[in-house]
């Protein structure tokens, strides 16, 4: 706590419950911020400023790091990210599941589902061939968001291979290492890896590891969208940490979970696998608080299997929102053929057990991601309801953890984890991203019939010591910044 403060205030939060991020009890302070840094924690009723915030019978918390999301693109086309402040987020990473908007020239091609981000539609002619000229551009115009940058495999095997159906030669690793060495001197904080989808499949574990050589030498961290989250589960999971053995570097997990029936029950297996990998590797995990996945629409009759919900069609987008199956049924065709007509296409997957996700989230070490896919069509609800959602469903009403563990979860751990330094708690010196709520009746409003819904019970959203977000409207303030990755 801050005796005094030598310095005018510019915000005063005052009247708050202060949770911290770093799991400790919470206590009633005000919080003095000065530009864009917490200077004072105590009382200060003494104290005066330029605007002040009454938090009287609110929360006080560090801004939500949203671990896991694909905002690339968006950041750069819709800075207010309304979607994210709106629940509290202050923070996204991006880059995750193997794709990245950059490093990207415009004759590269773009398989799914790195279109979903860095379709050339979505860049609206612009293209970034380097990474440092992506970070330049979000430099130029920031979002209303802080940017954890990471770069994708995916991304690097279609820079540098004629066909991505087979293991990288000798020079296309060389390649794409010298283009990830690039990326990581440009800011960015690691790799992530999407070998689930077809563009990375062939790679394999020897690649990832030759390829990710900056990582070791840079100080750089290893994040996965597994080969497998179903059936082959915890083999991938054994590959990861084989990689993060490998390279000694971090590895993240990403969007934990254990798809199709057959597999439900099973995070009763790999959490005791990823716990005990922990006591002799840096491992992380981050997981979202649904039962059902989204990501492309996939074209073979294994990943169809279940309930699928079109969230975007570029071919058929007066079907978005209506179901695969009723869809081939009215077509009189198979779903493998009607999933080739809606293309390109997106789908949500009601694929898991709540149990599992439950266990997952209550899961000491598990982060809280979105891997919302920003769409003006139906996308899934995680992307405006993710945290709210932890909140209000999984903390207040059914006491998975206490409030203190949640906002851990979503601020100090994730900062810890992806190495950002001054963000994720609030004390004096850190770097003023904060956001206020009610605990009484935060929660989420996004459906899957209506996901584009603000949350319930944020307050006041202040990112960089800029208000963002109050009174339940963005306010127009871009203050977001890019979070380089820091020297190793």
């Amino acid at each position: 706590m801050a005796a005094q403060v030598d310095t005018k205030l510019s915000l005063l939060i005052r009247g708050g419950t202060l949770i911290d991020g770093t799991k400790r009890a919470r206590v009633d302070a005000d919080i003095g911020i000065a530009g864009d840094q917490v200077v004072f924690i105590g009382d200060a009723s003494h104290l005066s400023a330029d605007r002040v915030i009454d938090a009287s019978g609110k929360i006080v918390a560090p801004g939500f790091i949203d671990s896991h999301t694909h905002d690339d693109a968006a950041l750069l086309l819709d800075p207010l990210m309304l979607a994210k402040v709106s629940q509290g987020v202050t923070s996204v990473v991006t880059g995750n599941c193997g794709v990245s908007t950059a490093p990207l020239a415009d004759h590269v091609p773009r398989p799914m589902p790195l279109s979903l981000i860095a379709s050339r539609e979505s860049h609206e002619g612009a293209s970034f061939p380097h990474f440092a000229g992506y970070l330049a551009a979000l430099d130029r115009s920031p979002a209303s968001v802080n940017v954890i940058p990471m770069v994708g495999h995916t991304t690097l095997r279609v820079s540098a291979m004629d066909a991505l159906d087979r293991e990288a030669r000798p020079d296309e690793i060389e390649a794409m290492r010298a283009l990830l060495s690039e990326a990581m001197e440009a800011g960015a904080v690691g790799l992530s890896t999407g070998t689930y989808y077809p563009p990375a499949a062939a790679a394999t574990m020897r690649e990832i590891v030759e390829v990710c050589r900056p990582l070791a030498e840079k100080g750089g961290i290893y994040v996965t969208h597994m080969r497998d989250e179903a059936d082959r589960c915890v083999e991938s999971i054994e590959e990861t940490l084989e990689i993060g053995r490998a390279l000694g570097v971090p590895v993240v997990i990403s969007h934990h979970k254990l798809a199709r029936e057959q597999n439900f029950g099973k995070s009763r297996v790999t959490l005791p696998l990823i716990e005990a990998a922990m006591k002799c590797q840096c491992v992380g995990l981050d997981c979202y608080p649904y039962d059902a996945s989204s990501t492309m629409l996939h074209q073979d009759e294994k990943r169809l299997q279940g309930r699928v919900k079109i969230a975007s069609s570029g071919s058929h987008p007066e079907l978005v929102g209506r179901e695969l199956a009723d869809i081939a049924a009215s077509w009189g065709v198979s779903l493998v053929e009607a999933s080739k007509r809606l293309q390109p296409a997106s789908a949500i997957y009601f694929s898991m057990d709540e149990a599992d996700v439950q266990r997952i989230l209550a899961f000491e070490h598990t982060m809280i991601g979105s891997d919302g896919l920003p769409s003006r069509e139906k996308p899934h609800p995680r992307l405006w309801g993710t945290f709210s959602r932890v909140l209000g469903r999984y903390c207040r009403e059914l006491s998975l953890f206490p409030l203190e563990t949640a906002i851990w979860k979503m601020t100090g751990l994730t900062a810890q984890t992806f190495g950002v330094e001054r963000r994720g708690t609030i004390e004096v010196g850190q770097y003023a991203d904060i956001v206020v709520f009610d605990a009484a009746t935060v929660g989420d409003r996004a459906t899957y019939e209506d996901p584009a819904q603000q949350s319930a019970g944020i307050e006041a959203v202040i990112v960089n010591g800029e208000v963002t977000f109050a009174g339940g409207a963005h306010i127009g303030r871009r203050a977001g910044r890019v979070v380089r990755r820091r020297a190793a």
